[in-house]
């Protein structure tokens, strides 16, 4: 009886300290960051836990932004961005940060048009110009030249944006601000702008109700939340002249053009890039973690997630309409995990 009862007593003993099946305590990681990229870190997240039982993710889906400033406040142990972080923030933050390229993905006008039927199709000066409130109705005559044939009503146009600092937002005024003159002049870039017009929404999900909700409305958001709630998307003109429909080829298309010149720090941008079939609303997406890691359990488990993220991970990534990464990009970050600096 008192074997049983010790044997009882040692279970209950490591059950409070978090043991997991592996043997091992429980190790929690903890993240903060993009919405764009969240339902495939959420994926990611999960296929591991199972596979590696006893590691843990706490993944906090505020914004790109958010991501960046509790990493760089160390609340975090890595950031989820669509955003590279700038010179500046690399260089207020107090340890070498590392960007890691993730999957790829795209920025959609999602649209609410009732009586509307067909694909919209938009360029980047008409989508600036409807940002910056200088097309205001749907059947503006630069929108019906745009659709040639199409009947399209007359409806007021309302802009919807994010309201949190955001990669999305990022990737999108990147690309306003390159095909844009006005727009790169009056508003420009970064993860938060000062809108000249329209709705803000938290997150891609909070742009993703707006439109939905809004007769009228227009809202970039990633690919998959538009499809997950059957909102249309337009399809838009790249640098080639040719209009695109948002998709993983578009995309893979895309990166095609920074593979082979990636840079060595991988902060880089594929917005309006060339080629005949590339998506002009395109971005890497990125983990963001510290070079030299303070604890040695999450670090190496950061490291060992990084590997399968970049080998095995890539697999699940079309089936939430990400790009899986260029095989190159992958080799060149499997040289940077190296860098990773483990207590």
């Amino acid at each position: 009886m008192l074997k049983r009862r010790l044997i009882v007593a040692l279970f209950i003993a490591l059950a409070i300290a978090g043991i997991g099946r592996s043997g091992f305590a429980d190790v929690l990681i903890n993240g903060a960051g993009s919405t764009f990229v969240y339902p495939m870190l959420s994926k990611w997240f999960d296929i591991y836990a199972k596979e590696n039982p006893g590691i843990k993710f706490n993944y906090q889906s505020i914004g790109s932004g958010g991501g960046i400033r509790m990493l760089s406040n160390r609340t975090v142990d890595f950031g989820g961005t669509d955003a590279p972080m700038t010179d500046q923030q690399l260089a207020e933050a107090p340890g070498k940060i590392l960007h890691f390229p993730t999957v790829m993905g795209a920025d959609v006008m999602a649209y609410n048009l009732p009586g509307f039927t067909g694909t919209l199709r938009l360029t980047g000066p008409l989508i600036a110009d409807i940002y910056l409130g200088k097309i205001t109705k749907w059947d503006d005559d630069k929108i019906k030249a745009a659709n040639p044939g199409a009947t399209i009503p007359s409806q007021d146009i309302v802009v919807c944006h994010r309201s949190d600092g955001s990669g999305t937002t990022f990737i999108f005024v990147d690309y306003l601000s390159k095909v844009s003159p006005s727009w790169a002049s009056d508003v420009g870039k970064g993860t938060s702008v000062k809108w000249p017009v329209g709705l803000g929404g938290k997150g891609n999900e909070g742009v993703t109700a707006l439109v939905q909700q809004t007769p009228g409305a227009i809202g970039y958001v990633e690919l998959i939340y538009a499809l997950n709630n059957n909102i249309p998307f337009a399809d838009v003109q790249n640098k080639a002249g040719n209009f695109i429909k948002p998709s993983l080829e578009g995309v893979t298309a895309a990166a095609a053009s920074a593979a082979g010149n990636m840079p060595a720090d991988f902060r880089v941008s594929i917005t309006d890039a060339p080629g005949a079939d590339a998506y002009p609303i395109s971005s890497f997406t990125w983990m963001l973690v510290y070079q030299k890691q303070t604890n040695k359990e999450v670090g190496e488990q950061i490291v060992k997630f990084l590997h399968w993220a970049l080998t095995e991970g890539q697999k699940y990534a079309p089936e939430l309409k990400y790009a899986p990464l260029p095989a190159e990009v992958v080799q060149k970050e499997e040289a940077q995990i190296q860098q990773i600096q483990i207590p």
